[in-house]
């Protein structure tokens, strides 16, 4: 598979925008964090990406055996260690729509944990970081 860039550009303040596949992501910190609070956080993006993956399999799940997804939607909620103030668990909530299948319960939940982003967790890659004079 090719190498992917993402390009950062910091426009001012604290924000940090992400060019990616022609997307642009905007993003700012908190006022409390020195920004304006005017686009979600880069953690933001990344719990929201956890979200979205989830969801994204579970749709799959249902499309590929025909099952309405009218009603279906996900919540998803974390809790925060107090001394280490990280996430310490993520619970993941699936609202099924009316008459999903009682057979497939099991299997959409298994479907939701094969999470792209939530793989990449569990199996982190290896970063490397370095810095060059700009010309």
């Amino acid at each position: 598979m090719a190498d992917e860039t993402l390009l950062v550009s910091l426009p001012g303040g604290v924000r940090a925008d992400v060019s990616y596949k022609g997307f642009e992501f905007r993003t700012d910190q908190p006022a409390y964090a020195g920004g304006t609070n005017s686009a979600p956080s880069p953690f933001d993006l990344f719990l929201a990406s956890l979200a979205a993956c989830a969801g994204y399999f579970v749709v799959a799940f249902c499309r590929e055996r025909q099952l309405s997804t009218d009603g279906l939607s996900l919540a998803m909620r974390t809790e925060r260690n107090p001394e280490t103030r990280m996430i310490s668990k993520i619970s993941i909530d699936i609202s099924l729509p009316p008459g999903f299948p009682e057979k497939y319960r099991g299997a959409v939940i298994k479907a939701a944990d094969q999470c792209t982003v939530k793989r990449h967790i569990l199996a982190p890659p290896a970063f490397e970081i370095s810095a060059k004079s700009g010309s």
